[in-house]
Protein backbone atom coordinates (compact mmCIF):
# COMPACT_ATOMS: atom_id res chain seq x y z
CA UNK A 1 0.00 0.00 0.00
CA UNK A 2 1.36 3.41 -0.97
CA UNK A 3 2.45 5.56 1.98
CA UNK A 4 1.10 9.09 2.05
CA UNK A 5 3.64 11.90 2.25
CA UNK A 6 2.71 14.21 5.12
CA UNK A 7 2.56 17.68 3.59
CA UNK A 8 0.24 19.43 5.98
CA UNK A 9 -3.47 19.38 6.66
CA UNK A 10 -5.81 21.63 4.76
CA UNK A 11 -9.21 21.31 6.43
CA UNK A 12 -11.36 24.38 6.95
CA UNK A 13 -12.91 25.14 10.33
CA UNK A 14 -16.02 26.97 9.16
CA UNK A 15 -17.66 27.37 12.55
CA UNK A 16 -17.31 26.05 16.07
CA UNK A 17 -20.71 24.67 17.02
CA UNK A 18 -22.06 22.59 19.88
CA UNK A 19 -22.51 19.63 17.53
CA UNK A 20 -23.03 20.05 13.80
CA UNK A 21 -25.42 22.53 12.25
CA UNK A 22 -27.47 22.21 9.07
CA UNK A 23 -26.65 25.19 6.87
CA UNK A 24 -30.14 25.57 5.38
CA UNK A 25 -32.33 25.03 8.44
CA UNK A 26 -29.91 26.11 11.19
CA UNK A 27 -30.91 22.97 13.12
CA UNK A 28 -28.27 21.43 15.36
CA UNK A 29 -27.73 17.67 15.45
CA UNK A 30 -25.98 15.69 18.20
CA UNK A 31 -23.08 13.58 16.99
CA UNK A 32 -21.25 10.41 17.86
CA UNK A 33 -17.62 9.52 17.32
CA UNK A 34 -16.51 5.92 16.95
CA UNK A 35 -13.80 3.85 15.31
CA UNK A 36 -14.13 3.38 11.56
CA UNK A 37 -14.64 -0.27 10.59
CA UNK A 38 -13.12 -2.12 7.64
CA UNK A 39 -16.57 -2.45 6.07
CA UNK A 40 -17.14 1.33 6.25
CA UNK A 41 -13.68 1.95 4.84
CA UNK A 42 -14.81 0.50 1.50
CA UNK A 43 -17.02 3.57 0.91
CA UNK A 44 -14.26 6.12 1.57
CA UNK A 45 -12.79 6.04 -1.92
CA UNK A 46 -11.77 8.56 -4.54
CA UNK A 47 -14.63 7.21 -6.68
CA UNK A 48 -17.04 8.33 -3.94
CA UNK A 49 -15.45 11.78 -3.69
CA UNK A 50 -13.03 11.23 -0.80
CA UNK A 51 -9.58 12.72 -1.47
CA UNK A 52 -7.32 10.67 0.78
CA UNK A 53 -6.19 7.07 1.13
CA UNK A 54 -8.08 6.05 4.25
CA UNK A 55 -7.22 2.39 3.70
CA UNK A 56 -3.57 3.29 4.34
CA UNK A 57 -4.41 5.29 7.48
CA UNK A 58 -6.55 2.40 8.74
CA UNK A 59 -3.71 -0.08 8.11
CA UNK A 60 -1.08 1.70 10.24
CA UNK A 61 -1.06 -0.07 13.60
CA UNK A 62 -0.11 3.03 15.63
CA UNK A 63 -3.06 5.06 14.31
CA UNK A 64 -6.78 4.93 14.93
CA UNK A 65 -9.28 6.23 12.40
CA UNK A 66 -12.45 7.71 13.88
CA UNK A 67 -15.67 8.67 12.15
CA UNK A 68 -18.18 11.37 13.00
CA UNK A 69 -21.85 10.53 12.50
CA UNK A 70 -25.13 12.07 13.54
CA UNK A 71 -26.71 10.30 16.51
CA UNK A 72 -29.21 7.67 15.31
CA UNK A 73 -27.82 7.94 11.76
CA UNK A 74 -24.62 5.85 11.92
CA UNK A 75 -24.52 4.94 8.23
CA UNK A 76 -23.73 8.43 6.94
CA UNK A 77 -20.17 9.44 7.78
CA UNK A 78 -19.76 13.20 8.16
CA UNK A 79 -15.98 13.32 8.68
CA UNK A 80 -13.01 11.08 9.50
CA UNK A 81 -9.74 11.65 11.36
CA UNK A 82 -6.55 9.63 11.78
CA UNK A 83 -5.01 10.03 15.25
CA UNK A 84 -1.92 8.67 16.94
CA UNK A 85 -1.58 8.77 20.71
CA UNK A 86 2.01 9.72 21.56
CA UNK A 87 3.55 9.70 25.03
CA UNK A 88 2.76 13.37 25.70
CA UNK A 89 0.13 14.41 23.11
CA UNK A 90 -2.10 13.27 20.26
CA UNK A 91 -0.84 13.67 16.71
CA UNK A 92 -3.44 14.34 14.01
CA UNK A 93 -2.21 12.71 10.79
CA UNK A 94 -5.20 13.41 8.58
CA UNK A 95 -8.72 14.77 8.73
CA UNK A 96 -11.32 14.96 5.98
CA UNK A 97 -14.93 16.01 5.81
CA UNK A 98 -17.32 13.98 3.68
CA UNK A 99 -17.57 15.33 0.13
CA UNK A 100 -21.03 16.75 0.88
CA UNK A 101 -19.55 18.81 3.75
CA UNK A 102 -16.96 20.63 1.63
CA UNK A 103 -17.24 23.82 -0.38
CA UNK A 104 -20.03 26.33 -0.88
CA UNK A 105 -22.74 23.67 -1.22
CA UNK A 106 -21.84 21.83 2.01
CA UNK A 107 -24.62 20.44 4.17
CA UNK A 108 -23.29 20.97 7.72
CA UNK A 109 -21.17 23.48 9.64
CA UNK A 110 -18.88 22.57 12.53
CA UNK A 111 -17.87 19.18 11.18
CA UNK A 112 -14.03 19.17 11.33
CA UNK A 113 -14.03 21.25 14.53
CA UNK A 114 -15.96 18.42 16.14
CA UNK A 115 -13.20 15.89 15.46
CA UNK A 116 -10.40 18.29 16.44
CA UNK A 117 -12.19 18.75 19.78
CA UNK A 118 -12.39 14.95 20.04
CA UNK A 119 -8.61 14.73 19.49
CA UNK A 120 -8.15 17.21 22.36
CA UNK A 121 -10.47 15.19 24.59
CA UNK A 122 -8.57 12.00 23.73
CA UNK A 123 -5.34 13.76 24.65
CA UNK A 124 -6.79 14.71 28.05
CA UNK A 125 -7.94 11.11 28.59
CA UNK A 126 -4.55 9.64 27.66
CA UNK A 127 -2.44 11.97 29.81
CA UNK A 128 -1.44 14.49 27.13
CA UNK A 129 -3.08 17.45 28.89
CA UNK A 130 -5.13 18.25 25.78
CA UNK A 131 -2.12 18.81 23.55
CA UNK A 132 -2.68 18.00 19.88
CA UNK A 133 -0.14 18.57 17.11
CA UNK A 134 -0.42 18.50 13.33
CA UNK A 135 1.20 19.82 10.20
CA UNK A 136 -0.56 22.65 8.38
CA UNK A 137 -0.45 23.93 4.85
CA UNK A 138 1.28 27.33 4.90
CA UNK A 139 -1.81 29.20 3.73
CA UNK A 140 -3.89 27.83 6.64
CA UNK A 141 -1.53 28.50 9.57
CA UNK A 142 -3.23 31.80 10.43
CA UNK A 143 -6.68 30.21 9.99
CA UNK A 144 -5.89 27.52 12.59
CA UNK A 145 -4.47 30.12 14.95
CA UNK A 146 -7.73 32.09 14.77
CA UNK A 147 -10.28 29.28 14.70
CA UNK A 148 -8.68 26.61 16.90
CA UNK A 149 -6.39 28.72 19.06
CA UNK A 150 -3.48 26.64 17.72
CA UNK A 151 0.07 27.92 18.05
CA UNK A 152 2.42 28.00 15.08
CA UNK A 153 5.47 26.12 16.29
CA UNK A 154 7.72 26.79 13.30
CA UNK A 155 7.72 25.38 9.79
CA UNK A 156 4.36 23.71 9.25
CA UNK A 157 4.05 22.53 12.87
CA UNK A 158 0.92 23.51 14.78
CA UNK A 159 0.12 22.75 18.42
CA UNK A 160 -3.15 23.02 20.32
CA UNK A 161 -2.26 23.63 23.97
CA UNK A 162 -4.21 22.82 27.12
CA UNK A 163 -5.96 26.21 27.20
CA UNK A 164 -7.19 26.01 23.59
CA UNK A 165 -8.07 22.32 24.04
CA UNK A 166 -10.29 23.17 27.02
CA UNK A 167 -12.18 25.72 24.94
CA UNK A 168 -12.72 23.22 22.12
CA UNK A 169 -13.73 20.31 24.35
CA UNK A 170 -16.11 22.50 26.37
CA UNK A 171 -17.73 23.68 23.13
CA UNK A 172 -18.36 20.21 21.73
CA UNK A 173 -18.54 17.99 24.81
Amino acid sequence: MKKRKETGLDFEVDKLTNSIENIKSGDSFPTEISLLTKVELKNLTKKNGWRFNWAYEHSVSTRDVYKLTITNNPNIIQCVVSLEVKSDHVYMHLIESAPFNIGKAKTYLGVPGNLVAFACRLSFQRGGEGYVSFLSKTKLIEHYEKTLGAIHFGGHNMVITTEAALILTNKYF
